[in-house]
């Protein structure tokens, strides 16, 4: 399969406002805005959100994205946690701490209980190092 784009679609009981949560807390800007779907594009990436109850949902599937974890890798954590959390009032549910597996992170609630890891790549303890593979992404 040769794919020219990737990028996750959230259904969002409340498309707009979730769109500016990202817009707001993330930097992402609007490529598309419908009152049923919203894409948005941002440096390393793009999402999209998208009404549960649109008719283009397949039928059993209209939900909100609850249990969804999104991974932002940022040069500065800390920064982003005074930013977020200590000024912004996002509210965290995993603090701010280094992972000996080679992250520090913490993680916050975003709309309809979606996960955002926010994460500074650290280097990883000897006990996790070797899990590591030499694979960089082409």
């Amino acid at each position: 399969m040769e794919i020219s784009s990737f990028y996750p679609v959230l259904t969002a009981t409340d498309v707009a406002s979730s769109a500016a949560f990202y817009r707001r807390w993330l930097g992402f800007e609007t490529t598309f805005e419908s009152d049923w779907y919203v894409s948005l594009a941002g440096p390393a990436g793009e999402l999209a959100l998208l009404d549960p109850t649109h008719e283009t949902v397949p039928a059993g599937f209209g939900r909100p994205a609850q249990g969804v974890l999104l991974n932002v890798e940022v040069p500065d954590v800390d920064a982003e946690w005074r930013r977020l959390v200590v000024d912004g009032g996002v509210e965290c549910v995993v603090p701010l701490r280094t992972e000996e597996f080679g992250q520090r992170h913490f993680i916050a609630r975003g709309p309809d209980d979606v996960l955002i890891d926010v994460i500074t790549v650290t280097p990883p303890s000897d006990r996790y190092a070797a899990n590591y593979t030499d694979r960089v992404p082409d």
